[in-house]
């Protein structure tokens, strides 16, 4: 199967952890109008619930993820200096 390009740089939520090496868990992605499930690899383990980005395609409906945070959400953490502040 070829691979499926238009799921690279999506979002998606972690089903099943994902085991690094030991291999994949299971993504749900928001793609194409609606949601599809992957299976999903990445280089260390991420656990339920986690949200991720596609960054490759392996065909077969498989793909590479790393965990991602939206650098746009402020409610993701510290703000760090974005208010500026008296310096």
């Amino acid at each position: 199967m070829a691979r499926d390009e238009a799921v690279i740089g999506c979002t998606g939520v972690l089903l099943i952890g994902t085991r690094g090496a030991a291999g994949p868990g299971e993504v749900l992605v928001r793609i194409r109008g609606g949601s599809e499930t992957f299976l999903a690899w990445s280089p260390e383990p991420l656990p339920v619930g986690a949200t991720v980005l596609v960054i490759e395609s392996r065909g077969n409906r498989q793909v590479n993820v790393m965990e991602w945070a939206d650098p746009l959400d402020a409610s993701a953490g510290d703000p760090g200096d974005a208010g500026g502040g008296d310096k």
